[in-house]
């Protein structure tokens, strides 16, 4: 694994989610007097970044505040305010995936105004072309924000994993928890036929028995001879209320239960009740499953919605079946389920995987080459797997799905970030 890699790693555990990133701008001159490619941006008065050539000067800034993001571009000569209505201005910004978005501009006032929204990310390389009084004054910058560059080695020693994003199904659950109880249907008391004596127990607590097997035997109060006490099913014993020399009657000895089949019992709110039928789907886990153990999970039908509710939570008792012969699901367990009520269909998705937080967006980071650039998204419903994306991202966009937070490290380390 090669030193950066390593680095990238390292600073994961070093920023959080919500880091503020940091710009890095280089600019360039475009014209013959412009002095835009001074090692430091200067600024205006507006807090925009301020280009020159000769005694003309504009002012870029962005504008978001209570709107979407716009240019705002202020005109100077000799530093001093021009009329906006004298200025012809015009910018296109260059994006990472070929895109180009081009921008006009109207006087408000005392600042020239852009007709469309800047979208983010506000990454891209800028040509700024201005006439006045007869004159043209251009420029070209780059910034970029929330953009990094891995080698194809280094992304495939850290795991990086992609997809192309598209059409997906999204699957529509209702969320319950219940924990895990015995099938009453399998479960014996097991009770001496006649009063008597116990003479002899051979069942222990917690052991598995068979049908048939000898669990004790009473010696008869009134004939005075010994019977059996045999198990009426395969099972294990869940309690063994007697002891040899006991005195005997109609008090169950055992408790047994067939642990083969067990219930999962769901407690369902009445907000909830109208979407929760009889046979549908439900995926049960334990509340401590690893994420990527799906053996784990069981799929299993609702076999039943009680009729009545309960008097203090005023939930429906919905009970779903589980095979467990190989023993997962201890009753007692607590557990949840996810009810499948619907599925809808939509043209653009990504994993939950590939999500993470950048500033105040939840984002993934798009492949193109070796440079991986960061896009905001809009989202809309979800399930386990998939998120509908609304708007912020293109379809058929490769995208990072594995170990992205390696990207955002990076993206951290190098400081490209949101500027204006």
């Amino acid at each position: 694994m090669n030193k950066r890699l390593i680095y990238i790693i390292l600073l994961c555990f070093i920023f959080s989610s919500g880091s503020v990133l940091s710009s890095i701008v280089s600019t360039s001159s475009a014209g013959s007097q412009s002095d835009a490619d001074t090692l430091e941006q200067e600024r205006g008065s507006k807090g925009g970044k301020l280009f020159r050539d000769g005694d003309f000067s504009i002012e870029l800034t962005i504008f978001e505040k209570g709107v979407p993001p716009q240019f705002r571009v202020y005109s100077y000569e000799n530093d001093k305010p021009v009329d906006p209505s004298k200025v012809n201005l015009s910018i296109e910004l260059y994006r990472l995936d070929g895109e180009i978005n081009r921008f006009t501009f109207k006087p408000e006032n005392d600042v020239l105004v852009g007709d469309g929204v800047v979208a983010e990310p506000h990454s891209f390389d800028v040509k700024l072309r201005a006439d006045y009084k007869g004159h043209t004054h251009s420029w070209k910058f780059e910034s970029h924000e929330g953009r990094t560059e891995i080698s194809e080695k280094a992304a495939l020693e850290g795991g990086i994993k992609t997809e192309i994003a598209g059409p997906s199904t999204i699957s529509e659950y209702v969320r319950l928890t219940g924990r895990i109880i015995l099938n009453p249907n399998t479960m014996a008391q097991v009770h001496a036929r006649f009063p008597g004596i116990v003479k002899s127990v051979n069942a222990l607590w917690g052991e598995e028995v068979k049908k048939g097997d000898i669990l004790a035997r009473v010696e008869s109060n009134k004939s005075l001879r010994s019977f059996n006490v045999v198990s009426p099913l395969d099972g294990v014993i869940m309690a063994r209320n007697t002891n040899v020399g006991d005195v005997v009657g109609d008090e169950p000895l055992f408790a047994i239960a067939d642990l083969s089949e067990v219930w999962a019992e769901f407690h369902v709110f009445p907000s909830d009740l109208p979407s929760i039928q009889q046979g549908q789907m439900v995926q049960v886990s334990s509340l401590n499953i690893h994420q990527d153990k799906e053996q784990d999970i069981t799929e299993a039908s609702l076999r039943m919605l009680l009729p009545t509710a309960d008097a203090n939570s005023q939930t429906v008792l919905a009970i779903v079946p589980l095979d467990n012969k190989e023993g997962l699901w201890r009753p007692g367990m607590t557990v949840k389920g996810n009810v499948l009520v619907n599925e809808k269909q939509v043209p653009l998705a990504v994993k939950t995987s590939a999500l993470q937080r950048f500033r105040d967006f939840d984002v993934v980071f798009a492949k193109v080459g070796n440079t991986y650039e960061v896009r905001m998204l809009e989202l809309g419903i979800s399930d386990s797997e998939m998120v509908e994306v609304i708007g912020g991202l293109k379809p058929d966009t490769e995208y990072v799905t594995k170990n992205s937070f390696l990207i955002k490290a990076d993206v951290e380390k190098s400081g490209a970030s949101h500027d204006h």
